[in-house]
């Protein structure tokens, strides 16, 4: 999470949204940063309201917007399939080596306590003001950073160009006609938030 004191935006960092690439170029601008741990520099919008929206309205930036990023939901998945198949985490809990897709997302659906390896949230519940309400002000889809870009440059003068950081090595993910029907059914609001800002492109 960033702050953006002087052009009154808070950015909300999804993980695997490209965020380390875009708090890279905020950060000279960046009034107040939270890197660390994960569950703070990815903050929830229901948490920022309750924690930090209090104490920056107290320091005159109550009407602060907020802006975020969104990766369409099996691409974000994939993502992090990607991402935990690095060497480095081979033999932990959290590593996906050795592991097909289908099974991966088989344990992100699975009811109870998943696998670490696929203890992961939800994109849209992470941006939601309140159950089935996105509450960002703007949000915008990783397909189209390029859109994130024009709206820092007209909010704060400034060009930008986004460095690539943290990319998952490229894989041919393809999820099985019955897992893809069920992630659809049961992570349905997030499929309906990208869908509506896909449908917004003009």
């Amino acid at each position: 999470m960033m702050i953006l004191w002087k052009e009154r935006l808070a950015f909300l960092a999804v993980p695997k949204t490209g965020s380390t690439a875009i708090e890279s170029i905020l950060a000279p601008m960046a009034a107040i940063t939270f890197q660390r741990p994960p569950m703070v520099k990815h903050i929830t919008l229901q948490r920022f309201n309750r924690f930090m929206l209090p104490y920056l309205d107290k320091m005159g930036l109550g009407d602060v917007e907020t802006f975020a990023v969104m990766r369409e939901p099996v691409a974000w998945l994939g993502s992090w399939y990607r991402y935990r198949q690095r060497p480095e985490l081979d033999g932990s809990a959290k590593s996906t080596l050795g592991l097909s897709f289908d099974a991966f997302v088989a344990a992100y659906l699975q009811g109870g306590k998943r696998p670490a390896f696929a203890d992961l949230g939800s994109q849209a519940r992470q941006l939601s003001k309140s159950r089935g309400q996105i509450g960002v002000d703007h949000l915008f889809r990783y397909e189209d950073l390029g859109d994130l870009v024009e709206f820092l440059q007209q909010k704060t003068g400034r060009a930008f160009e986004l460095p690539q950081k943290n990319v998952s090595p490229q894989m041919d993910l393809q999820l099985s006609t019955e897992l893809d029907a069920h992630l659809r059914q049961a992570y349905a609001f997030d499929f309906s938030v990208y869908e509506g800002l896909r449908a917004a492109k003009p």
